[in-house]
């Protein structure tokens, strides 16, 4: 392996800029040549030629002829519009692409550098900019990661489960595909207002809104009580265990008596080492994936002991919990 090539920030960036420029979807309506390509991105035509010629060296693009280009099976990528949310350097793919400059504070302090980069912390900046928070919400639903598979399991099944809380809940996407696929169930969304008020359209979507409640507040406050089953997406490795603590109190607290509270994503079985590191959850927000092991502690000061805990057909890991 080359160090050099390892180490190279050139070619990330580059693609960065040919995806927020929109290369590929100009080079699919037949716009080619470099100086007209230069003109429907707005950019400069001799910068964007080095930059170009820069990516079809490293595989990514064609240049059959001098000066003009093409697609390939790799620039293809660039035409998938989730793609497009994680690398368009205009919105929230310049965050996180931004953020990484503050990797060597975050390893000097233990503490995300996103604040210092942007000026606010990850979620404050998000609040105070709707447009970013936006294609956030995008990156994390449909748009970003596919439809979610509603086929929890859980043990004992669903026949007991009558409402479902879903903490965290983004759109609503997955919380959508639950009440699809059980026409009995009634759902709670609970997330910011702002997330909260672009789900409408999903669960109207899925014919499902006249079963589900919208509760915009944080998961750091009291949750809605009494359902009978509580859902964690996503949400623990996205926080430090101080806040995943507190998230997972409020779970129990809500909970209470009879309750369960499931998570999907975040914890991942003892033998396998632990969760690969999310370097940029690091910078972004502190938060971290956890074994099996660590989860159990954290859920015992919340209130919570684990059920059951098992990887399901698709791969995902899912643990149950039961307050105590």
């Amino acid at each position: 392996m080359n160090i050099w090539e390892l180490g190279d920030l050139c070619t990330p960036w580059c693609v960065h800029v040919a995806a927020t420029l929109r290369i590929a979807n100009h080079i699919e309506a037949g716009v080619t040549r470099i100086d007209a390509l230069a003109a429907a991105s707005g950019a400069n035509t001799d910068f964007l030629h080095r930059v170009l010629r820069h990516l079809v060296a490293k595989g990514l693009f064609e240049e059959p002829a001098p000066g003009s280009f093409a697609l390939n099976e790799p620039a293809r990528e660039l035409l998938d519009s989730a793609v497009l949310l994680g690398f368009d350097l205009d919105s929230f793919g310049g965050r996180m692409a931004h953020a990484w400059s503050g990797l060597l504070s975050t390893v000097r302090t233990g503490k995300p550098a996103y604040r210092e980069i942007f000026g606010r912390p990850y979620w404050e900046d998000l609040e105070a900019h709707p447009e970013i928070a936006s294609k956030f919400d995008e990156l994390m639903g449909p748009a970003g990661h596919g439809t979610p598979d509603p086929d929890v399991r859980l043990a004992g099944g669903w026949e007991s489960v009558r409402t479902v809380v879903d903490v965290g809940g983004g759109t609503g996407a997955l919380l959508a595909e639950i009440l699809r696929a059980r026409p009995t169930l009634r759902g709670t969304l609970v997330d910011q207002p702002a997330t909260v008020a672009r789900s409408r359209d999903m669960f109207q979507a899925a014919g499902v809104a006249d079963r589900v409640t919208l509760t915009a507040q944080s998961f750091f406050d009291p949750l809605p009580a009494g359902a009978d089953l509580y859902l964690l997406k996503s949400v623990l490795s996205d926080w430090p265990d101080p806040e995943a603590a507190l998230i997972l109190r409020r779970c129990a607290e809500a909970a209470r008596p009879a309750g369960r509270v499931v998570l999907l994503n975040g914890v991942s079985p003892d033998e396998t080492g632990g969760p690969p590191p999310d370097v940029l959850m690091m910078v972004l927000v502190g938060g971290k994936g956890r074994t099996l092991t660590e989860f159990r502690e954290l859920a015992r000061t919340a209130g919570l002991e684990i059920h059951a805990a098992g990887r399901e057909p698709s791969g995902r890991f899912v643990v149950e919990c039961r307050p105590v």
